[in-house]
């Protein structure tokens, strides 16, 4: 009974932070909000909520990661795959190196494997927590998408040095050429374990669903399942469950294209994954503030290992940490940045490979900014063993790893809520023609015309069928037609008059869904064409299933 109602407590306090975070200031970003909730119910309820890293893995991991692959811009990923891979792996591997490196420096006694390990910990950045520390911000879709794309990618390479640091500490060994191979077997493995999966399933649901009936509560609980059934699968293999859902979420967006639901469905759908990931990106900061009081309790005894000044030593270390973390993320930020104007200034690079952006440091400052760390951080650090392989020893600083990592969490959280809404004003960012205001007006021009000629094709055919009423069919038919015509004069989306109730109402919703399948199968081409980016139609697509749903088929 006490873990339900902590369990209902904690899903109040995400709620609650919604509404603080709207009503205070933008110092106070939602994820700072969330973790303090969580201190503040765990200590009034007087109840350690345990935060095991498997069960948070399992149950928090896969869905945040699904839902952000499968509403990344897949065109803009693509575009920027160089940055994304350079932030992900690169930063990552160098991070884990040079931060590993300089803790087995500055703190005495503590190992080298160990240092690896609380730098592998603390390499994964969180974009969940920037998104909701600059949503009062207009963030340049394309750095937002670097972000997000590193997101996918870095939890992997991150928690998988992280796995071999604890086993070089635990066993005493450690071999680069196995290390290596397990890490492209992990990632390789994964990544096509959970695109595979993800599209049989798709598949398997879209023939099922032509055969019998689609019903829209089992399609949309068939992929909330999809994210579990793939990381649980890649575990199983040894390859890694992260990689597993991400791949599936972005490939989510090509099957789906693909073996289409029903548009109802579609819409449900897009509202619960909403649903799932405000829930559940709130209540991992809740459950991350809930692990406050218990490492601050321990921290006396952690800084009384440190010497009589261990307090102060502690706060040292902690901030030395962070300021490693962000000379190595600017110095690389700034180095890929340079690399990039070097390319756009080559007479053969693409047009679209321009790169005429302002302050270059500012947006060197906020991508280093940007990076926040968040749960995985903890999740990862609270992997680590309480003992060594001989079963008696004490994993060496364990609880001055915990207290570090935590540190980075709220000190970065802290950072990018009071510097980076500054830094992010007025930052230009290379625009994509794809995604433009005129792009998707071309759009919406061609599916319009297309849907035209479809329900005049359409109404010609009941003409022939029933000659009878070719008067009531062209009248209908115009009655359509001048809704596209006035759609193409105004740009505009579909007007919300509903639909006549009269005796010819079943052949205008024919014609109507006639023409609404033209403009789908012309949005479907302009996004094969890269005439429009996978977002923008994305956007179009879900205009069309609110304009089915208005012409609802009468009974």
């Amino acid at each position: 009974m006490h873990t339900a109602l902590l369990s209902l407590a904690f899903l109040l306090a995400v709620a609650v932070s919604a509404m603080l975070s709207r009503l205070l200031p933008a110092v106070l970003p939602r994820p700072v909000l969330q973790i303090a909730l969580g201190a503040v119910v765990t200590l009034v309820s007087g109840q350690h909520v345990e935060l095991e890293p498997d069960v948070f893995f399992l149950l928090f991991v896969p869905p945040l990661l699904f839902v952000d692959g499968w509403r990344i811009p897949k065109d803009r990923l693509f575009k920027d795959r160089h940055a994304v891979l350079g932030l992900a792996l690169g930063l990552v591997f160098l991070t884990v190196v040079g931060v590993g490196y300089f803790l087995h420096w500055m703190i005495p006694g503590l190992p080298l494997g160990v240092a690896f390990a609380i730098a592998a910990v603390v390499s994964p950045t969180d974009p969940i927590a920037v998104s909701s520390i600059a949503e009062r911000v207009t963030v340049p879709k394309r750095l937002l998408t670097i972000l997000e794309g590193e997101s996918l990618l870095n939890d992997a390479s991150g928690l998988v040095c992280l796995r071999f640091a604890i086993a070089a500490v635990v066993t005493g060994s450690f071999s680069l050429t196995s290390a290596g191979l397990s890490f492209l077997w992990t990632a390789l493995a994964g990544i096509g374990l959970g695109a595979a999966l993800s599209w049989a399933i798709v598949w398997a649901r879209g023939r099922l669903s032509a055969r019998v009936g689609e019903e829209s509560g089992t399609a949309i609980l068939t992929m909330l399942l999809v994210p579990f059934a793939v990381y649980l699968a890649a575990e199983h293999i040894g390859a890694s469950g992260i990689l597993a859902a991400a791949a599936a979420g972005i490939t989510m967006t090509f099957a789906t294209a693909r073996y289409e639901a029903q548009a109802v469905t579609r819409l449900r759908s897009h509202v619960f994954w909403q649903l799932i990931e405000f829930t559940l990106n709130g209540a991992v900061f809740v459950l991350l503030g809930a692990q406050l009081p218990r490492i601050l309790a321990a921290a006396p005894a952690t800084a009384a290992q440190a010497g009589p000044h261990g307090v102060w030593m502690l706060l040292g270390y902690l901030a030395a940490l962070m300021g490693a973390l962000l000379a190595i993320r600017f110095g690389w930020a700034w180095l890929s940045l340079r690399l990039t104007l070097f390319k756009a200034r080559r007479p053969n690079h693409p047009p679209h490979g321009h790169v005429p952006i302002s302050s270059p440091l500012r947006i060197v400052a906020a991508m280093t900014c940007a990076g926040a760390r968040g749960a995985i951080t903890l999740a990862g650090v609270l992997t680590l063993p309480l003992v060594l392989a001989d079963g008696s020893t004490a994993f060496p600083a364990r609880d001055l790893a915990i207290f570090l990592a935590m540190g980075v969490i709220v000190l970065s959280l802290a950072i990018a809520s009071l510097v980076l809404p500054s830094l992010l004003q007025g930052i230009e960012l290379p625009t994509d023609e794809s995604s433009s205001d005129t792009a998707k007006r071309a759009a919406h021009i061609a599916a319009a015309e297309a849907a035209i000629a479809a329900v005049e094709s359409a109404a010609l055919n009941l003409a022939q069928q029933q000659p009878e009423q070719q008067s009531n069919f062209d009248n209908v038919a115009s009655r359509v037609i001048d809704r596209y015509r006035a759609r193409i004069d105004a740009v505009s989306e579909e007007s919300d008059q509903p639909i006549p109730s009269s005796a010819s109402l079943r052949t205008e919703y024919q014609l109507l869904e006639a023409g609404i399948d033209a403009e789908r199968a012309t949005i479907n081409r302009f996004r094969q064409q890269h005439k429009i980016d996978s977002e923008l139609a994305a956007d179009l697509r879900r205009e069309l299933d609110i304009a089915a749903l208005k012409a609802e088929r009468p009974r």
